[in-house]
C-alpha cells in the first residue's frame, strides 16, 4: 500500500459546518476567522473534486472489489447501530475512530437508510464507492492490507453531478 494511502486514516464528517466570518474593522482592512481543525472536522469544498488523471488509477479487481463492498456495508451497519467494527480496522484507524465515534451517531441519523453503493474507481490500492443514503448520497474511500483489515476509510457528501 502506498505511503499516501496510509496517510489518509482519518473518517471525515459527511455534514458541512458552517463557515465562521468576521465583520471587516472600521479601518478598512479585512478580517476573518478560519475554523480550527483540531476541534471540529473542516467542511468539504463545495466544488467538485478533480478527477485523478487515468494512470494513476488503477484496474479493478473484481474480488477486492467486492470483498471492500462487503467490508463497506459491515462498517456502515455497525456506524448506523452506533457500535463500529474496531476489529475489522488496523489499531491506528481504531484508535482514530474511537476518537471520533461520539460525533458520528448524529451524522449517521441524519443520513437515514442505506440505500444503494456504486463502486467508482481503484486508487492506490484503495476502493472508492458512491453510497446511497435515505437523505444524502455520499462518497466513501476504503482501503484494505493483505490481512483484509482496514487501512484507510474516509467518508463525505458526494460531490454534485457534472452540469450538463
Amino acid at each position: 500500500m502506498k505511503s499516501a494511502l496510509a496517510a489518509a486514516v482519518l473518517i471525515s464528517a459527511a455534514l458541512a459546518l458552517p463557515a465562521a466570518a468576521q465583520t471587516a474593522p472600521q479601518t478598512g482592512a479585512a478580517a476573518g476567522r478560519l475554523p480550527n481543525t483540531f476541534d471540529q472536522p473542516a467542511a468539504p469544498p463545495r466544488a467538485a473534486p478533480t478527477p485523478a488523471p487515468a494512470e494513476t488509477q488503477e484496474p479493478s479487481d473484481p474480488a477486492k472489489v467486492a470483498a471492500a463492498e462487503a467490508m463497506l456495508r459491515k462498517t456502515i451497519a455497525a456506524f448506523q447501530a452506533g457500535t463500529p467494527n474496531y476489529s475489522d480496522m488496523t489499531t491506528d484507524l481504531a484508535d482514530k475512530v474511537r476518537q471520533q465515534a461520539p460525533g458520528m451517531a448524529p451524522i449517521f441519523a441524519q443520513l437515514g437508510a442505506l440505500g444503494d453503493i456504486a463502486h467508482v474507481a481503484t486508487q492506490d490500492g484503495a476502493e472508492l464507492f458512491l453510497v446511497g443514503f435515505e437523505n444524502a448520497p455520499t462518497q466513501w474511500i476504503l482501503g484494505q492490507n493483505d490481512q483484509g483489515k482496514i487501512v484507510a476509510l474516509l467518508f463525505r457528501p458526494a460531490p454534485p453531478p457534472p452540469a450538463a
